[in-house]
């Protein structure tokens, strides 16, 4: 094997397939990044077992070959040589990296202990824009279920149906949903639950392409832009009924500048450390919004939001950390309504721009 690329292409491809590289000591294959050279491309591949990637950047072949390296030695290697053509030359044992007056011998590990990568049938896929779906999972990550225990809340439910994408994400406190509109080409629906943190992950690296596309076969989910693909387990089973948690009418309804809730919230939560309950008052003759926060060993805050309401005034506590969230969902909004019941059933918080967003927030004690 006998190949030349660039420092930064081999920087960046790097940088995507590290997110794929395991860690597990009794495996150490699969902390590798798998490199095959070939008719003028290089492709980079990892796994830690549960997700693959794959990566082609142009590369200048003398020799086809394949080999396998450590993915942490090779990206400090890569990162800390300076922006110039790097040769690599080696065989299944040792491999050579030369660039400019430096060099590294590395010992190398078999090409055919490392897992092979899925080969896959799509069952349904939509090819959507990328940086729409960043901006809509960006606002329903934050409320996914981190604790692999129960993995249905793990995931985003993704729907794309009538030229309307839905992302639905809940933990079981709370539940975000945004929509919007697209075009697509798509003649059937998409559905899938698809892993909140690799959805959320993907979008984020480096070298995203204008559009996305997301397949799901039998037991994976695939997305693909670029040279670049990654597969992950599908999430199986039923994603709860969020719907009919959604009421049909509500008794106040207040609409607050997004800015000013915001901010006032950071300063009330100051005295809500141990307990992250706030107050919050709804006085609608008087188009007031009380905040207030009481500890025991702090003593208690109090802040005024001026407010639009209507109905009935209203008291209901809710968990600050979980209001903030929201509130950084919003932040490119002006404002966002706030829609109650009654102190006892959840708020639900609404905003209408591009991307539609509700948030539902079940209420604490007060």
């Amino acid at each position: 094997m006998k190949f030349t690329v660039s420092q930064s292409s081999l920087a960046q491809a790097l940088a995507i397939v590290s997110k794929g590289m395991g860690s597990n000591a009794s495996q150490p294959i699969i902390s590798g990044v798998h490199l095959i050279a070939e008719n003028g491309t290089l492709e980079l591949q990892t796994t830690d077992t549960t997700i693959f990637i794959r990566h082609s950047i142009a590369a200048n072949v003398d020799e086809a070959g394949e080999t396998v390296l450590s993915g942490k030695i090779l990206m400090s290697i890569v990162k800390n040589l300076a922006d110039a053509p790097i040769s690599v030359e080696g065989d299944d044992h040792n491999v050579m990296i030369a660039s400019g007056k430096s060099s590294f011998r590395l010992n190398a590990l078999s090409p055919e202990d490392f897992p092979s990568f899925p080969e896959y049938e799509f069952e349904n896929s939509v090819e959507l824009d990328s940086d729409v779906l960043q901006t809509m999972v960006d606002k329903v990550y934050k409320v996914t279920y981190k604790d692999n225990s129960r993995p249905i809340l793990s995931g985003i439910l993704t729907t794309v149906e009538d030229n309307t994408i839905r992302l639905v994400a809940t933990d079981s406190y709370r539940l975000a949903v945004c929509d919007t509109n697209v075009d697509t080409s798509n003649a059937e629906a998409f559905r899938a639950i698809l892993p909140g943190s690799v959805f959320h992950e993907v979008l984020g690296l480096p070298g995203m392409t204008e559009k996305i596309l997301i397949g799901i076969t039998p037991s994976q989910v695939v997305f693909q832009f670029g040279n670049t693909t990654f597969i992950a387990r599908k999430i199986e089973g039923n994603f709860p009924n969020y719907k009919q948690l959604l009421p049909k009418s509500c008794t106040t309804k207040v609409t607050v500048n997004v800015a000013d809730l915001a901010s006032a919230l950071r300063r009330v939560s100051v005295i809500a450390l141990a307990n992250p309950s706030v107050r919050f008052d709804i006085e609608c003759d008087a188009k007031l919004m009380r905040l207030s926060a009481t500890s025991p060993d702090q003593g208690d805050a109090t802040e005024y939001v001026n407010i639009d309401a209507e109905g009935e005034d209203l008291s209901i506590a809710l968990n600050y950390h979980y209001v903030n969230d929201c509130m950084n969902a919003v932040s490119d909004q002006d404002e966002i309504t706030l829609e109650l019941q009654s102190a006892m059933q959840p708020g639900i918080f609404k905003s209408y721009a591009k991307v539609n967003y509700l948030y539902l927030l079940m209420p604490v004690r007060m």
